[in-house]
């Protein structure tokens, strides 16, 4: 292959990498930048206190005894630090509850995410976390 043509691919890829680049909606959300509303951290309290807690306990404390991992404070952040509410979301659906897996709805999910986070020390903002697993790629667990 002559230098030329290879100069010539390497220019289309750099191209369509900013093309796709460009596609995206700038830079990715912070989860404790408001993303959930007090309503739905409300109902996913709820969910959680009839799915979840015979788990993961009341206080979200998990039991280490069993293996079931703490849903808040300082393990929790650590786990999920720098991945995307996407993640969580999937993970959840796919593998929660532990004796019911995939019983979960894209909307219930949702709402104990906000749970979470809420118990985690986001604030509340005015709209609800979407359950659109594309949306939630672009918010951010990170560093408060």
């Amino acid at each position: 292959m002559s230098l030329g043509r290879v100069f010539a691919l390497g220019v289309c890829a750099v191209c369509m990498s900013g093309m796709s680049w460009a596609g995206q909606s700038g830079s990715p959300r912070s989860a404790w930048d408001r993303v959930y509303s007090d309503a739905q951290a409300d109902r996913g309290e709820r969910a959680y206190g009839q799915t979840c807690s015979h788990c993961h306990g009341l206080s979200l404390e998990g039991d280490g005894a069993r293996e079931i991992p703490t849903l808040v404070s300082d393990p929790f952040l650590r786990r999920w630090r720098g991945k995307s509410v996407q993640a969580l979301f999937d993970s959840l659906m796919r593998s929660m509850p532990a004796d019911d897996r995939g019983s979960l709805t894209p909307a219930a999910t949702a709402d104990m995410i906000a749970y979470l986070l809420r118990a985690n020390g986001a604030r509340a903002g005015d709209a609800p976390l979407s359950s659109d697993r594309d949306a939630l790629a672009g918010v951010v667990i990170d560093a408060k």
